[in-house]
């Protein structure tokens, strides 16, 4: 059986997204060939703070993947964003309680890349919360699997193309 990462996207959660860029990346990377056999794409996951934990990790325990890479849309930001931590956040006061950081050379990553940075705030809404409850699992769990999120701005005609260019290597590097 062929080792499969697991790439998460993120469904639309305002009234006025048409979709959401980590999904329209997904689809344009397999446009481009991704290897079905190689990658287990779970997609479109809702934008809520214990569906999309719930659904992320019953596929980690069914396909049991090597690397986990999940991502998500960043309105504000103009460039693909490799989160450091994610961080689990107090429901009250919204302050951090706990952080854990990536395994993954972040840094090296990024080498080569025209269009992507490594960021060191995942935010404060579900991608955070996907991203701790993903790294805290694998942490306590298979701490052999690697996981990484990833931050996507709103493509364009202007940056689509330098964005698929290194999402597509950042993908190559888990195989």
């Amino acid at each position: 059986m062929t080792t499969k990462i697991l790439v998460t996207s993120f469904n639309t959660w305002k009234a006025h997204h048409v979709s959401n860029a980590s999904d329209d990346l997904l689809a344009l990377a397999l446009q481009q060939g991704l290897p079905a056999d190689r990658f287990y794409l779970l997609r479109k996951i809702p934008v809520d703070f214990q569906l999309a934990p719930t659904q992320v990790l019953a596929a980690i325990a069914q396909i049991q993947p090597r690397a986990v890479i999940c991502c998500g849309m960043a309105e504000k930001r103009s460039q693909l964003s490799l989160e450091s931590s994610g961080t689990k956040l107090d429901a009250i006061t919204g302050k951090p309680l706990e952080k854990i950081a990536t395994k993954v050379n972040l840094d090296k990553l990024v080498e080569g890349l025209t269009i992507t940075k490594v960021s060191h705030s995942a935010g404060k809404f579900v991608c955070n919360a996907l991203y701790h409850s993903v790294l805290s699992h694998l942490h306590d769990r298979s701490p052999a699997t690697n996981c990484i999120f990833i931050h996507v701005p709103v493509l364009t005609a202007a940056n689509s193309g330098a964005i698929l260019a290194d999402f597509m290597a950042i993908l190559r590097a888990f195989l």
